[in-house]
Formats: structure tokens, sequence, C-alpha cells
């Protein structure tokens, strides 16, 4: 079965149909172009794992290079990729939808440039972005958002997020940009900086 493809703000159940699937695996994955600043562009991929009033309960559940696992063992960074070179995946988060904590509702997934402001880098500069769900225990990719070429300034992305509705799944593309960077986005989510 082909994956489903979405567009900005589809919604589609995960673990509707799917009653075995436990474990997920989070692929965000981008290239660079138009840019010859002479610097490296360090995307970085980031979970913040929500309440239900769309804020973290606790600093550890923002999920990031800094801090690879939430205190629950349900949500895995699998570590930073500093240059985004070579193909497929360039950051991935592991996914263990059966350990996630039932004050979790839902977990949204960002991608933020490292040092955009110093480098003069921002989103516009990004092309062919995605998010992508994969069944961790069969490898079958079940979602696919690509975001298209819809940013210019942003230095940060919310790209999408699951979230638990009557007791099952689903996946929201959401595409966000972010033009106040990291700092703000972390903040948004009640993450003390």
């Amino acid at each position: 079965m082909a994956a489903v493809s979405l567009k900005k703000g589809a919604k589609v159940d995960l673990t509707k149909g799917r009653p075995n699937l436990k474990k997920v695996l989070v692929g965000l994955g981008w290239d660079i172009n138009k840019y010859d600043g002479g610097k490296a562009f360090d995307l970085d991929a980031a979970a913040f794992m929500l309440g239900a009033n769309g804020k973290v309960t606790d600093n550890l559940d923002f999920v990031f290079f800094n801090n690879l696992k939430d205190p629950s063992g349900a949500v895995q960074h699998m570590g930073d990729n500093l240059t985004g070179e070579g193909e497929g995946d360039d950051e991935v988060i592991k996914i263990d939808l059966s350990k996630i904590p039932a004050k979790i509702e839902k977990i949204d997934f960002t991608v933020t440039i490292y040092e955009a402001v110093e480098r003069r880098q921002n989103f516009g500069q990004i092309e062919n972005a995605y998010i992508r769900i994969v069944d961790d225990e069969t490898g079958e990719e079940l979602i696919r958002y690509d975001l298209g070429e819809d940013f210019s300034v942003e230095t940060a992305v919310v790209v999408g997020e699951i979230y638990r509705r009557n007791n099952e799944w689903k996946f929201n593309a959401i595409g966000s940009g972010w033009q106040e960077g990291f700092a703000a986005l972390v903040r948004n989510y009640g993450v003390d900086v």
C-alpha cells in the first residue's frame, strides 16, 4: 500500500485500521538550495510532547539534540545531522505509541535552523523538505508530507504533529513557519529557556 501523500492542513488517521501499530519512525529531510554564504546549514529536528493546553508538562518533554529521550522513553531523537547531505532522512525521531504518557495529547515536530540569524539563513534557502511517518517494525512508509516552497524568511517550521483522539493517533500536516526562530518557538511550547 502506498503512503498517503498529504497537503498542508490535511489530517489522517494513523492507528485506526492499524491496531498493531506501536512503533513509528518520524523521518525529516531537506536539501539546501540557492545559498553561497560560506557557512554550513545545520537544521535541527525536535519533538515537543504536549499536554491538553498545548504546552510541555516538563522541560524534558522537549526532545532534541541536547535531550535525546523523554523520561517515559516514548520519544527518542536519533542524533543531530550537522550538514543535511546525502539521500533519505536527515534526522529521525522514533516513537513508541504504547509508552506515551496519558497526559500527553499531541507531539509536534519542528525543524529549526541553528544560528539562523548569525549565519543569515532561512527556509527560503531550503528545498525538498518533508516529514514522513514509517511503521518502524515493517519499514512501510505510512504518511508523507512534502512542505513545498512556500517559505521565505522563516527560521523555524512546525512541520506536523501526531495527536490523540478517542484513543486513536492521527497525523496533522501543519507546515507553519516562524520568523522569530528557535527561542521563540520553544517558549511558545512552554519550555523554560
